[in-house]
């Protein structure tokens, strides 16, 4: 039996094992707070003299299944996760209201890749095929992951790290726009056969 098992942590390069409670999954309402910020390094405060924040954002692709169950799965929705490691992420700010405006930023960037990871399922979904190898997904995956650093990368840079709020509330409000245009790829969901071409 051919067992697939393909587990990948991007963006920060998050590699080691996490307790479950430090692990937040993106879903719809969750809004991340400054607790959820728990690497060692974060602090906010006046002895602080350069704000900076790192996601603890991420997508991961996991699936093991035999041949024949791989052989006929389409639907790979379930199988596509976005996650943020909380001992990842970190914050530092001068003071609360630099640490509120990072924290936006961190909400945009946390939103932004839930949105990447749509587009990731529906990548798997139009282009697996019945005797596609294990690892179809990989230039898929690596295409997306490519356009995600460089969107998240502009947003940093034209906003100035969040000083230029009104940047990353216009493309924040774009990206939660694009996540329900893409509502059949969510992680729970279930994408509607396409009609056959007469």
């Amino acid at each position: 039996m051919l067992r697939v098992l393909f587990l990948l942590l991007f963006l920060f390069g998050v590699s080691q094992s996490w307790a479950q409670d430090e692990i937040i999954e993106w879903a719809e309402n969750y809004e991340l707070q400054l607790s959820d910020f728990k690497n060692p390094e974060s602090e906010i405060g006046p002895t602080v003299s350069n704000s900076f924040v790192q996601s603890g954002a991420t997508v991961e692709i996991g699936f093991q299944m035999s041949s024949v169950s791989f052989m006929f799965t389409k639907n790979f929705n379930n199988k596509v996760s976005t996650k943020f490691y909380r001992k990842a992420a970190f914050l530092v700010a001068m003071d609360t209201t630099a640490a509120k405006r990072l924290l936006r930023l961190s909400q945009f960037d946390f939103d932004l890749t839930e949105l990447y990871a749509r587009k990731i399922r529906k990548e798997l979904y139009e282009n697996k095929k019945t005797f596609s190898k294990g690892d179809f997904f990989q230039p898929y995956f690596d295409k997306m992951i490519e356009e995600l650093n460089s969107v998240s990368g502009k947003v940093y840079k034209n906003s100035e790290f969040g000083l230029k709020m009104d940047i990353v509330e216009k493309e924040h409000e774009r990206v939660l726009s694009e996540i329900k245009e893409l509502s059949d790829f969510c992680k729970e969901c279930k994408p509607p056969k396409r009609k056959k071409k007469k």
